[in-house]
């Protein structure tokens, strides 16, 4: 390791899905830096994160902790537990300048967000970046007193499901980036550790339109489906999920306009929409955040501080996009909603160009980071370091037997307080809806598309016990054993 603690750019897109960059297999997309960063550092191919759902995912890759433990399930909670610490807080109390720009969303969060004791110094919060959505919040100051625009006028027009946003120059994550270049330039005497959370690509899907016109959606593939898909997912009607229904993403549709006016277009279904636009302003929306993430790398390098910063790119979550006729998120475990993207870069002391198929999960990071920075990994953290792997210690394709994601009643507003936990081992992914009798068996070798679910398959019962014995024995290892021993008796 270095002499001296490295500084850390923590950056975290909002429901960003694991295949969508191009270096990485995306042939479609422009990420011409996230391209770059995977270049100089470790892609992880098959990292999963702890929640499809927001709040869960942040709150335990910030903590290294599971659900299980830290007791964070939902979304719209009225607070962060008090007795849980963030890695953000370990790190200022180890002498970091910490900061935040854009979400951090461990509590409620639409018009403002009561903190935790998190440790940030510097906090530029915008959960959300329509006016409709918060209220004084940092990314509307910057529009209105260094942009001179009004943030009501300036979204006025925006259609809340899908269609072209704002410019650039006004855009949230271009604020994002402004916010982390002035943080990182600042005169300090101290490492450094900053948290840029933009809320794109999260829906609604509104690229800026000079990124919009960019993409074409008959030039992209459509996504993965089959006819039987319609049908099989009439099954999960009580089950939690932001999309009611299955719909063909073959059938090209007009979009209607969606107002903002009394509806949470963010949060609600939406069936009548069109696969391909959807698609098309998603990867339009990506490709301005690597735009934007961009700037930040090259402020990094024009001050001098890149060789001893560590960068990691990820997302909380994905979404599903059309893969099975679902898009948006909610209680559902396939890859393209469980499944992210992770970079980790630290020039000269990171193995660089690795594309590493361990199977990694988003607790990981903070253990990770602490490591990294010469810092004792707190018994409380749930989370497996990736050092050894990142430094060539360890074989790179290896890390864990399995990893694990939960829903718990997580959006809230369904009837069912749909409950699911999902286990993958690298080759089958077992998903169990507790309550229910619905549950999934996908081989990831033979049907990697995930159409082929093996539960409902007779004549596999011992494949079928060998994966519930797994799923529990998984499970079992995310609940915290609680205070230390004391004695034997």
């Amino acid at each position: 390791m270095a002499a001296t603690r490295p500084n850390i750019l923590w950056y975290c897109a909002d429901q960003q899905r694991w295949d969508t960059i191009h270096a990485l297999g995306n042939a479609h997309i422009r990420t011409d830096a996230l391209d770059a960063l995977a270049a100089s550092g470790v892609a992880f191919n098959k990292a999963y994160t702890q929640s499809p759902i927001c709040t869960p995912a942040r709150a335990t890759f910030l903590t290294g902790r599971y659900p299980a433990s830290h007791h964070v399930y939902r979304n719209g909670n009225a607070y962060f537990p008090a007795h849980e610490t963030l890695v953000t807080k370990r790190l200022a109390d180890a002498g970091y300048d910490c900061a935040l720009v854009g979400k951090l969303h461990l509590a409620a969060a639409k018009h403002y967000e009561v903190r935790t004791d998190d440790g940030y110094r510097v906090f530029h919060w915008s959960h959300h970046p329509t006016p409709d959505q918060a209220f004084g919040h940092d990314y509307e100051n910057w529009l209105k007193h260094e942009k001179k625009v009004d943030p009501v006028e300036l979204y006025a027009n925006v259609n809340y499901f899908c269609g072209p946003g704002i410019a650039s120059e006004y855009h949230q994550t271009t604020w994002c980036s402004e916010m982390a270049m002035r943080f990182i330039t600042e005169r300090r005497d101290r490492p450094w550790m900053i948290s840029v959370n933009p809320f794109d690509p999260h829906g609604p899907f509104d690229a800026p339109p000079e990124y919009l016109k960019r993409y074409r959606p008959a030039d992209l593939p459509l996504p993965r489906f089959r006819p039987s898909d319609i049908e099989r997912q009439r099954a999960f009607t009580a089950i939690d999920q932001q999309t009611k229904h299955a719909e063909d993403p073959r059938v090209r549709k007009t979009i209607v306009p969606v107002s903002a006016d009394g509806h949470d277009a963010i949060a609600s279904a939406h069936n009548d929409y069109d696969a391909l636009e959807v698609k098309a302003n998603y990867y339009a929306m990506i490709e301005q955040i690597d735009d934007q993430f961009a700037r930040i790398m090259q402020t990094l390098r024009d001050s001098g501080q890149l060789e001893n910063t560590i960068v990691v790119y990820m997302s909380d979550h994905g979404e599903m996009l059309g893969d099975h006729g679902l898009i948006l998120k909610g209680c559902r475990f396939f890859d393209g909603l469980v499944r992210v993207p992770l970079i980790m870069s630290w020039p000269g002391q990171f193995a660089d160009g690795l594309r590493s198929d361990a199977l990694v999960e988003t607790i990981d990071v903070a253990p990770t980071l602490m490591a990294a920075c010469g810092l004792e990994v707190p018994v409380a953290m749930q989370g497996k370091s990736l050092l050894p792997l990142l430094t060539g210690q360890t074989d790179p394709h290896r890390h864990k037997s399995a990893v694990v994601s939960e829903y718990r009643d997580a959006m809230g507003g369904h009837a069912d307080h749909s409950h699911a936990s999902m286990v993958f081992d690298g080759r089958y992914k077992s998903v169990f809806y507790h309550g229910h009798d619905l549950a999934e068996l996908f081989d990831s070798v033979a049907d990697p598309e995930e159409y082929e679910n093996l539960w409902l398959h007779s004549g596999n019962e011992a494949l079928k016990l060998a994966q519930m014995r797994g799923h529990m024995n998984a499970l079992m290892a995310t609940v915290d054993v609680g205070p230390p021993r004391f004695s034997n008796y």
